[in-house]
């Protein structure tokens, strides 16, 4: 058996769909205030002393702490059902049924979040390593379960989760420098469409 990983924002998608499902979730008089809050790490971001991962961070404990586990994945459910596919890569969805006809094992790699991905996953028969949120009492905590799921830490939790010597041959998709590392456990690298022989910056 092979193994294909996708990246999925910008590689099954045409845009990210983490901003997008923050904006349908969170009501605009707290994005508006959270734009404020927020202000200085957005600056610090532009200036190179914030990393994105620390930004994105404190906008999910920003937008979600405290948000009831049910409301998040009625939330989630709705931008899987109704958002995400009018985003979608007529191309990748046909990667991804060419992989499924071959008999390969398909694990989607995201930064994004569990609570929308895992419903699309489920629906199209693929597996999932993404971002899940604490829960306490049925109320989210705004922290990370497993850590965050991007740059090396991608490579990271795929190799917690799979054994890649199992493998026959192993792809991988994305399309930025966050999934270098991704890509790098393949024996066969795709970026922005386009099989690599080697990564490029």
């Amino acid at each position: 058996m092979n193994l294909a990983l996708f990246d999925f924002d910008g590689t099954i998608t045409h845009s990210d769909t983490f901003t997008a499902f923050v904006k349908g979730a969170v009501s605009a008089r707290r994005q508006s205030w959270g734009r404020f809050v927020l202000a200085p790490s957005v600056m610090g971001y532009r200036m190179g002393l914030v990393k994105a991962t620390t930004i994105r961070q404190r906008l999910i404990k920003f937008a979600f702490k405290n948000v009831t586990s049910a409301r998040l994945e009625a939330l989630g459910r709705d931008h899987a059902e109704n958002y995400l596919p009018t985003v979608l890569r007529a191309e990748a969805a046909e990667r991804i049924q060419w992989h499924k006809q071959r008999g390969d094992r398909i694990v989607v790699v995201s930064a994004s979040l569990e609570v929308y991905l895992k419903p699309w996953c489920e629906a199209v028969g693929v597996e999932l390593i993404g971002v899940q949120l604490e829960t306490v009492d049925g109320r989210l905590t705004g922290n990370y379960v497993d850590g965050d799921c991007t740059g090396l830490a991608k490579a990271e939790r795929v190799k917690s989760y799979l054994d890649l010597n199992d493998y026959g041959t192993v792809f991988a998709y994305g399309d930025t420098a966050e999934d270098h590392a991704l890509l790098d456990l393949a024996d066969r690298k795709f970026y922005r469409g386009r099989e690599l022989t080697k990564l490029r910056a």
